[in-house]
């Protein structure tokens, strides 16, 4: 893209990016000094200096200034980005950004005006959540579609940069699709493997975490949401049409619908079919991830199928399933109350198995 279309469509998208400032009270934030002290949770900006007040017991190299715990015994413990995407008030950011136990989130919007925002909804799937702020008539950005993004067209990246720097732009190209990667909120948390991903080269700073990637239209095709730690020019965008989805369910529904199935898996390929001595090398092999949690959830559609612990579900309505396709890539793309058909593997016996999505809960 060239300059002046660059800079039209930042005159366009601009006023809908906004800046979430995250707060916590003083004395919850004292309870969770350690793990504040240390982590680098994308979308915020945490700092030593932002860990306890200062005061007789506080360590003496890590305090808080006065100044920065306001009338109310909160302080700001981080910031992320997000856009508007209706005008009566929904804001779309990540689900990492406004994750916080106990925080409150405040929006402030491109002319400055700021507004406590409520969680509507987070995604349980996908790095998506959506804020409503108790304001009319505001710009809103058009949601495009992330499934006709080509290698090599170019992206625009706004959000607020670290935290602390406010409509900063990134240009870029789309440099892969459908990406896979295991990410972590915190060093603390448990990865979450999250798929589908768009690559870009187009800078993803931590605060740029919930902000809008947009094509030369100026329409979304992508929510910001990583980056590969010490790594330049690798971040990655969740595809706009998972937010969309759940954009429309909340309209709808008043709440985010994911379909069920019920089990527990491991994808099968050649080490793991050597491993455990399995007689194929593809498909989803039901397993318990640990003691305390089952590999089939009971009353889930696949216990009333009678799927069972060990089977292996080699193809979903005719799809083979393996290590680039798994059961979750296809449930994307299906609804609650779908009926859907499976082939599974029980020992050397193939039994073809029909059920019905549920919602998840």
């Amino acid at each position: 893209m060239n300059d002046s279309r660059v800079m039209k469509i930042i005159r366009k998208v601009m006023p809908a990016v906004v800046s979430i400032a995250i707060a916590k009270r003083l004395q919850d934030l004292e309870k969770e000094l350690p793990k504040e002290l240390y982590a680098g949770i994308p979308g915020t900006s945490s700092h030593p200096a932002h860990a306890t007040r200062s005061g007789a017991d506080a360590p003496a190299t890590m305090t808080i200034p006065d100044e920065l715990v306001d009338a109310h015994g909160m302080v700001q413990v981080g910031g992320g980005s997000g856009f508007i995407v209706d005008p009566k008030g929904l804001v779309m950011t990540n689900k990492h950004v406004v994750n916080e136990p106990d925080a409150e989130y405040t929006v402030i919007l491109n002319d400055g005006r700021t507004f406590t925002a409520e969680i509507l909804t987070r995604d349980p799937i996908n790095d998506v959540a959506i804020l409503k702020i108790p304001a009319q008539g505001l710009p809103s950005l058009s949601l495009g579609d992330a499934s006709h993004l080509q290698l090599g067209q170019s992206l625009i990246a706004i959000g607020n940069a670290l935290g602390v720097f406010r409509n900063t732009v990134s240009v870029g190209i789309v440099s892969g699709l459908s990406r896979a990667i295991s990410a972590q909120a915190d060093p603390g948390a448990a990865p979450q493997e999250m798929r589908g991903l768009i690559q870009t080269d187009a800078a993803i700073n931590p605060g740029n975490s919930g902000g809008p990637l947009v094509d030369r239209t100026g329409r979304v095709v992508g929510v910001n949401a990583a980056i590969v730690s010490g790594a330049q020019e690798i971040g990655f965008a969740i595809p706009v049409n998972a937010a969309r989805r759940d954009l429309n369910d909340l309209r709808k529904y008043g709440r985010i619908r994911r379909p069920l199935l019920g089990v527990r898996y491991l994808m099968v390929d050649d080490d793991l079919k050597a491993k455990m001595k399995l007689s194929v090398n593809y498909g989803a092999l039901v397993l318990r991830e640990d003691p305390h949690n089952e590999a089939v959830v009971p009353g889930s559609p696949a216990a009333r199928a009678g799927i069972r612990e060990l089977d292996i579900i080699l193809t979903l309505d005719g799809a083979r399933l393996d290590k680039d396709h798994p059961i979750q890539d296809y449930l994307e793309d299906l609804n609650v109350g779908d009926e859907v058909h499976l082939v599974v593997l029980r020992g050397e016996r193939k039994i073809p198995v029909k059920l019905t999505l549920t919602e998840r809960k």
